[in-house]
């Protein structure tokens, strides 16, 4: 068996490109969800079933303890590699190769009363509620926290709306970053509680506890303090298999944060193009955009992320067919759901990468004014719904009409909007009116320089931005 080999060998991405490239992250994923980790978890599970046997007996003591964990230490995944190469079944090996490590007293315990799954699906839980709170909530609210100290500080920059792609009406960048401060903070709450719900099970071949009742007069007991021992609680009903809703929840809500962040990329990168330009991701002095257009500078990192979504994403599918399983347990997930790590080390990629677009990402706000101003088109026209609704208030029917016709005027002949509507008197005679009463203006002069400055018109963007971000702030410093 070759138990080596160099990383450029390697076939997946994530083993030899982004190993090297984002290693931290890769450590902290792979310290939970590597074949060495499922191993090890694997062994620490079938010494916790040996503390519970111990327990029952009232045999169990501190140096016990100490003893099991040694063992379990000590068998190395090459051990049990080469075992499986001779038995054809993992856990079996496993189970072999600690036989060879424990006290002969203890050995008829290595495994007793328990099938393959009340192991696998057992570590494999306590892999991820551990992956969960020592890797993947800490890069998400570590992203949190950026998003939220952005969308407070550009609370007040004034920026365009847009829907369709077109401008809608006037917004600030806080307000349009406020969104994914309130959506991935929700996610990640759930991603939170979802993850300290999983279960574990020691209920047998079929999950009504047959061979453990041969063993003591309370297999639940049994069953509780065995999971106990690694943090967890039993499913309430188990086949041979743990209930599967318990992991695809969670990683159905990973993949909920997943598209967020995938989202906010995709926004990120449409206000890097040419022609908006609002923002722009940092970029090194050595850093080149492109092999023959020495000016390139894209937005790389943000496309980054979009395309890890994309590469992982799909996978979901293959998570809700391994909710089906006939009858008690077959076979049909034992490959696919190992690349269960795959996915949540390319979520964890894909959130620390966002977290270095964010704290690097540069707001251009003499070009947010400009585009502001421009109106998409008609200097000014992103200011036609206010001017609407209050002719609306003021009474007329067809004001929305009669804006319309306005705007259609201003972009034939080249006016800005404010200069169209000072061409129509008593339109304009009208809605300085409700101004007037609105406290908007003091004087029914001022009423055309309310159009000419789209800022003015943000609703409750500044208070939004600033509500959402210290809300969600607070909470991640409590999680």
């Amino acid at each position: 068996m070759v138990l080596e080999r160099p990383v450029f060998q390697n076939i997946s991405p994530l083993d030899h490109r982004y190993s090297l490239s984002e290693k931290e992250v890769f450590d902290g994923v792979s310290g939970w969800l590597s074949e060495d980790a499922a191993v090890r978890d694997c062994l620490k599970a079938e010494a916790a079933l040996v503390a519970a046997h111990l327990h029952t007996r009232g045999r169990l003591t501190e140096a016990a303890r100490r003893q099991l964990d040694e063992a379990a230490g000590s068998v190395s995944v090459e051990e049990v590699y080469r075992e499986e190469e001779k038995t054809r079944h993992n856990i079996r090996a496993l189970v072999n190769a600690l036989k060879r490590k424990r006290p002969d007293e203890w050995k008829p315990l290595v495994h007793l009363g328990a099938t393959s799954v009340d192991i696998l699906d057992t570590s494999l839980a306590y892999r991820m509620k551990g992956v969960s709170a020592g890797v993947v909530l800490p890069l998400l609210r570590k992203l949190e926290l950026l998003l939220c100290d952005f969308a407070e500080r550009e609370a007040e920059t004034p920026q365009a709306g847009r829907t369709h792609g077109q401008h809608a009406v006037p917004i600030t960048l806080g307000f349009a970053m406020a969104e994914y401060v309130s959506r991935l903070g929700k996610s990640i709450l759930e991603i939170e509680r979802l993850a300290s719900n999983l279960k574990g099970k020691l209920a047998g071949a079929v999950g009504a506890y047959n061979a453990v009742s041969m063993i003591t007069a309370d297999p639940c007991a049994l069953e509780r303090f065995y999971l106990a021992e690694l943090g967890l609680e039993p499913s309430e009903h188990s086949t041979q298999l743990v209930e599967p809703e318990y992991l695809l929840r969670l990683l159905l809500e990973m993949n909920t944060a997943f598209g967020v962040i995938a989202n906010l990329a995709d926004d990120l990168r449409h206000l890097q193009r040419s022609e908006i330009a609002e923002l722009r991701e940092g970029f090194a002095g050595t850093q080149v955009g492109s092999s023959t257009m020495p000016q390139k500078r894209n937005p790389w990192n943000s496309e980054h992320v979009k395309s890890l979504w994309k590469a992982f994403m799909p996978r979901v599918i293959t998570f809700y067919m391994d909710q089906i399983s006939e009858h008690q347990r077959d076979l049909s997930n034992s490959a696919s759901q190992r690349f269960i790590a795959d996915y949540v080390c390319g979520f964890c990629l894909a959130v620390s990468r966002m977290s270095g677009v964010i704290e690097s990402l540069h707001v251009d706000r003499e070009r947010l004014l400009y585009n502001l101003s421009s109106g998409g088109g008609i200097q000014g026209g992103i200011m036609a719904e206010p001017a609407y609704i209050l002719l609306a208030e003021s009474g007329e029917s067809e004001a929305h009409e009669v804006i319309r016709r306005m705007t259609l005027t201003a972009e034939k002949e080249g006016l800005s909007f404010a200069d169209a509507l000072r061409r129509e008197g008593a339109v304009l005679r009208r809605i300085a009116g409700k101004m007037l009463g609105l406290g908007l203006i003091a004087d029914e002069a001022e009423a055309p320089s309310f159009f000419e400055n789209p800022a003015r018109y943000s609703g409750l963007a500044v208070q939004k931005a600033k509500t959402i971000a210290a809300k969600y702030r607070s909470l991640m410093k409590r999680t």
